[in-house]
């Protein structure tokens, strides 16, 4: 688990920013779920034989004996409380949130053990128009924040009886080759088939390619939706490739997956994800309902936009206010909040904790500001202040108090 610092934070409250627009533009709801869940609802949710369940979920037992788990993802929280809260019947939700996740895992340059991830889920809209949009949402979210090198794959899982038929087809091909499999794939192959076509042993990857593939055994109802949903994106202008050896990690997947991917982070490679989960609601005990969504990792997106020099830097303060002496220091802080008050956006840095004009000076000059505004005893007493620019070639001066807001007005103006 990692601190971000207050060099670091800039980029992200940018991409924060930039996420909320975001989901204000094509009018998404923010939800708020707890960090900690009953661990039953992901071992049913995910699927209790995935590596997120068997090997990184924080688990424990609390003070009453229930087994609690800090999330390890937010679809089954989002689809728990909509549950509980009676938001999924006969009705369509949009909705997002974004926090951090946590999993117990190696961790490497983009993943952490806490990471922090942003998701949209929408229920009660059965057709590809909705799969469309959302990968629409996250391209436009790209442009917006000038990610590059990003590419979209795409494909179908179908219905969970054609999944079922093609299982029988993949494990009858795995078993041809048992010799080939390695530890993981050997123990999946009796519980979880599909999960040994998402290895990254590279040793198991020749055999991976040529097995059979679902895309091959799709349903006609699943083939046909994954046919509008392709020829939505045509008309869009989407570039994307079919990847028929696209599972995703997750159980409750069902025909849309896609991902975004990119190059630049080494093995990991994916920059957001997703799909639908038309059976999730049902099989936590809600009614059943449509289901589609995404995630996507804000470390992994900060990592890229940092590789880009796409990164804000920390906004300086306008000005920072010198009060030398006790009076000073109680006619001065009131002064700030006026002008913090009349001019939103003015960013005043206050000289607190007394000190001699030269330590203050130099406390100013390191904030960065671009002037210091000064009250002693002798402004107090004619009721100016000095202005001194600590950037650039410009004149000390002194203006009347009243004339101070207009003077630091056009600073914020300007910056």
């Amino acid at each position: 688990m990692n601190d971000i610092l207050p060099g670091d934070t800039p980029a992200w409250q940018a991409l924060e920013s930039a996420l909320r627009t975001l989901m204000q533009t094509y009018s998404y709801q923010e939800i708020r779920t707890p960090l900690l869940e009953k661990t039953e609802l992901f071992k049913r949710s995910i699927g209790e034989v995935t590596d997120i369940v068997e090997k990184e979920m924080y688990t424990f037992t609390d003070r009453n004996g229930d087994s609690l788990t800090l999330r390890p993802e937010g679809t089954a929280s989002c689809v728990r409380a909509c549950i509980e809260h009676g938001l999924l019947h006969n009705q369509q939700q949009k909705l997002w949130y974004m926090g951090p996740m946590f999993r117990h895992k190696r961790p490497q340059k983009g993943r952490y053990r806490q990471f922090h991830q942003v998701g949209v889920e929408v229920f009660g809209i059965p057709g590809p128009d909705i799969d469309a949009e959302l990968i629409l949402m996250s391209a436009r979210l790209w442009r917006n924040i000038g990610l590059q090198d990003v590419r979209l794959e795409l494909n179908s899982l179908g219905s969970p009886e054609s999944r079922r038929a093609y299982r029988d087809i993949l494990v009858d091909y795995l078993n041809a080759h048992a010799g080939q499999l390695d530890e993981d794939s050997r123990r999946r192959l009796g519980s979880n088939p599909l999960r040994i076509l998402d290895s990254k042993n590279p040793d198991m990857q020749p055999l991976i390619e040529a097995a059979p593939t679902l895309y091959e055994h799709l349903d006609g109802a699943s083939r046909e939706h994954f046919e509008q949903l392709c020829a939505l994106l045509d008309a869009a202008g989407i570039a994307y490739r079919i990847n028929t050896r696209l599972v995703r990690g997750l159980d409750y997947y069902t025909r849309t997956v896609f991902e975004w991917v990119t190059d630049r982070l080494g093995a990991q490679g994916t920059v957001c994800a997703g799909g639908r989960f038309d059976g999730l609601v049902d099989y936590l005990g809600g009614k059943a309902t449509p289901a589609v969504g995404f995630a996507m990792g804000l470390e992994r997106l900060i990592a890229l936009l940092q590789q880009q020099q796409q990164q804000p830097t920390v906004q300086a303060p306008h000005a920072y206010l010198v009060l030398v002496g006790e009076a000073a220091q109680a006619a001065g802080l009131p002064l700030a909040e006026q002008w913090r008050g009349d001019l939103p956006g003015l960013r005043l840095l206050v000289n607190c904790g007394g000190g001699s004009f030269k330590s203050q000076f130099k406390r100013a000059d390191k904030s960065a500001a671009q002037v210091a505004l000064v009250i002693g005893d002798a402004e107090l007493e004619q009721e100016v202040v000095g202005i001194k620019p600590l950037r650039g070639d410009q004149e000390q001066q002194q203006l009347p108090r009243q004339q101070v807001g207009d003077y630091l007005a056009a600073l914020v103006n300007a910056s």
